[in-house]
Formats: structure tokens, C-alpha cells, sequence
């Protein structure tokens, strides 16, 4: 997704798909990936791209490292994520890094923890995810422990090259192994809800448009569907 050959069509009719729409295909397949507490927090309310994971932890007073001088690391189109141990009282992304990422086509950044500067990302117009803002900077309070090694992000579990999707919802992550399946889940799902709306649209009852396409059943695992049999 990140280089110049060409994806496939699975993939790029994917990139239209709602988190609501991906929350529910990894339902069916019994995976988790809806990150509890991430939210747009400023630039385009939508993110699509694999994660570069970069793991925070407190500072070490006796042998200080960085906050990260990572940004020439990321390759146009990824996604940075960054765990800050979900902390609400240090900052780490500010408006330099929202800036420079935008320059380099950088798909965007989550965080579990808080950003500032936010205005420097809207003006970049430049996705920035995160649980909240706060102004206090995380130098001398944090330092980078880990690149490209697995994180949290809310709730859930994000390992490098796994798939970030975002919307006005939220954050979705798909582990990179089951991308094909979950993504194509999803957008056969969505064929199957269209069908109920129009439908409905056309005058039939709610209930029977969805008892004649399966709604109740649409993200339930094949697991779930056979112990109900």
C-alpha cells in the first residue's frame, strides 16, 4: 500500500469502507480491533493505511533517550502509531511532526495518549488520531522504548504492517495476516445491507427486508451460528 505496484481490487474497493462496516467483518471472524477510546482529534476525520509502531516509556533519569526523531523513517502512506501507555498528561506529536508528516505523505498518526498543536494539524490537513489534547510536552517525561514492535492502542493490539482504518467513528485495526479476508467480509456485508435499504425503501417492512437478507446474522461468527443451530 505504501510502494508503487499496484494494489489489488480487493484492496482498493476497501478503502471506502466504513469502521463500522470493518468492526463488524471482525466480529464475524471473532478478531478484536476497535480501539477503545481513539478519536479524531484534528485535519480529515479518515485514515487508511499499515501501522509503524513506536513504543513511549518513562524517562530513564540516569541514561535519557529521544522522543523519537523518527519521521524520515516512515514511508509515504503509513500510519504512525504511537503508544504513550494511554498517559493524558504529556504530549507526544506536536505541530512540527503534523507539519513535516504532511510533507511526506504520511497517512497519518494515532496515539494512545494525547497530542497538541492541533491547530497545525488542521491547517496541514493532516490526520491526527488520539484519546484527547493536552499542551504539556513530553520531553524529559517520556522517551522512545521501541520501534516496530507490537503496541496497544486503547484496547487493542497493534503489531507493525497491521492496517489502520479511521473515520468520525473512530479507529479500526486489522492484523495484517487476515486483511484479505476481514476487508472482503466487509465489503460483502455492505452489498448485503444496501439490499435491505432498498428494500425497505421500496415499501417492504423493515423487519422482513432483514429477515429476508440475514441482517441479524451478517456479524456473527460461523462459531456462534453453529452452537445457535
Amino acid at each position: 500500500m505504501t510502494s508503487d505496484v499496484k494494489e489489488p481490487e480487493w484492496l482498493t474497493q476497501a478503502r471506502t469502507l466504513s469502521t463500522a462496516e470493518v468492526s463488524d467483518a471482525l466480529d464475524f471472524f471473532n478478531l478484536p480491533g476497535s480501539a477503545l477510546g481513539i478519536r479524531p482529534i484534528a485535519g480529515p476525520a479518515k485514515l487508511f493505511g499499515q501501522a509503524f509502531t513506536i513504543r513511549f516509556a518513562p524517562i530513564d533519569r540516569a541514561q535519557p533517550g529521544t522522543v523519537g526523531d523518527y519521521i524520515d523513517r516512515l514511508r509515504p502512506g503509513s500510519v504512525v502509531v504511537l503508544d504513550n501507555a494511554g498517559r493524558l498528561d504529556c504530549t507526544v506529536w506536536g505541530g512540527i511532526l503534523s507539519r513535516l508528516a504532511a510533507h511526506k505523505r504520511i497517512g497519518g498518526t494515532v496515539i494512545n495518549g494525547v497530542c497538541r498543536d492541533t491547530a497545525e494539524a488542521d491547517e496541514a490537513d493532516y490526520p491526527l488520531y488520539a484519546a484527547g489534547k493536552f499542551m504539556r510536552t513530553g520531553k524529559d517525561r517520556v522517551q522512545v522504548e521501541a520501534y516496530e514492535q507490537p503496541v496497544s492502542l486503547g484496547d487493542v493490539r497493534v503489531c507493525n504492517g497491521d492496517l489502520l482504518i479511521g473515520d468520525d467513528d473512530g479507529v479500526v485495526v486489522v492484523p495484517h495476516a487476515r486483511m484479505q479476508e476481514v476487508l472482503t467480509k466487509a465489503l460483502e456485508t455492505r452489498v448485503v445491507e444496501v439490499q435491505i435499504l432498498d428494500a425497505a425503501l421500496a415499501g417492504m417492512p423493515l423487519a422482513e427486508a432483514r429477515k429476508k437478507f440475514g441482517y441479524h446474522t451478517l456479524q456473527r461468527s460461523p462459531t456462534t451460528l453453529a452452537s445457535q443451530a
